[in-house]
């Protein structure tokens, strides 16, 4: 067990944070090399030895953040405080940020929309018409905001070989299904959404809170339950006369790989649902198949089954795919 959580320490610092927190590039590389650390983390059960949960629990409960050497001494003396805390909790990471690159998909639907997030924590990725954006493309930069002016919300976003969306989506309704949906007036778990944010990202701790601030103000219907059980039961419940649009970011890769087949069949089933996937490389393989460059730790965009393009894992970047 040891070898395999340094192996997926070692991947996570090489492929997600090597080039965006040196911070937790620093932690995965010395847990990869510390046989004695990664042994510790290798007695939490097979779901929860993810860097950046451990990472998380261990900051919530107060890691200082520096040098590997410091932070190691510090959990090897607070394991069993860290432990509680990972078992509790999950990376529910809920950027708004990746509304960014739904945007220029959901932009060319024919609305009025129904949006149901399969895997929505505090709902922060359903208002994609709430958010105003700034794209870089070709040099040049496109905003567009809400028809009620510019929100506390601003989504900045590199394009490449596309154009930029020239509307945002009209939506009618919108809900989503999680195994614990957080309200976004729940201080102590919009804290832990905020631990799980990587230590240097403080523009994407800002805009958790001003996103969470927006959807106090109109909470969508977050339902408890497994996405293959709740998702089909609020695509039951979507208005009469809407587009009914199914999304979700970086949670595939949490289910067992008979269970993600699953939902997949189950969302390629549907005629009356566009299904927008946006994850990370190998976790749909049909999706990965058909990329024919490299991906590079970013996340693959896919409409019903077919990729579109590749996106940053929190919405920093969008390449379509021609």
């Amino acid at each position: 067990m040891n070898d395999r959580v340094a192996a997926i320490y070692r991947d996570f610092a090489d492929v997600e944070v090597q080039r965006s927190s040196p911070v937790y590039f620093d932690w995965a590389c010395g847990v990869a090399d510390d046989p004695e650390v990664a042994g510790l983390i290798g007695t939490l059960p097979t779901t929860k030895v993810q860097p950046n949960l451990v990472f998380a629990a261990a900051r919530h409960c107060g890691a200082p953040v520096g040098p590997y050497r410091q932070f190691r001494s510090w959990l090897v003396e607070n394991w069993t405080v860290v432990v509680p805390v990972v078992l509790a909790r999950a990376t529910q990471t809920n950027e708004a940020a990746r509304c960014a690159v739904l945007l220029p998909i959901l932009s060319a639907l024919d609305g009025p929309l129904a949006l149901i997030e399969a895997g929505a924590p505090a709902g922060l990725c359903l208002y994609p018409d709430r958010y105003s954006y700034r794209y870089r493309v070709n040099d040049q930069t496109v905003t567009l905001a809400p028809e009620s002016g510019p929100g506390t919300v601003e989504i900045p976003c590199d394009l490449t070989a596309t154009e930029a969306p020239t509307r945002l989506p009209r939506v009618a309704w919108r809900a989503g299904a999680d195994l614990n949906p957080i309200a976004p007036t729940d201080s102590d778990q919009l804290a832990w959404l905020e631990t799980l944010i990587w230590p240097e990202h403080d523009a994407r701790r800002d805009r958790l809170r001003a996103a969470a601030k927006v959807v106090a103000e109109d909470p969508p219907g977050l339902v408890r339950g497994d996405i293959l059980t709740a998702v089909p039961e609020l695509i039951e419940r979507a208005p009469a006369g809407t587009k009914i649009v199914v999304f979700r970011s970086a949670v595939l890769a949490c289910l067992p790989p008979g269970q993600r087949q699953q939902f997949v069949e189950l969302m390629l089933a549907r005629e009356d649902v566009v299904w927008i996937s946006n994850e990370g490389a190998g976790v749909l393989p049909s999706v990965t198949e058909q990329v024919d460059r490299p991906v590079a730790g970013r996340f693959i965009v896919a409409v019903d089954g077919r990729a579109v393009a590749l996106a940053g894992p929190h919405g920093q970047s969008y390449e379509a795919l021609t």
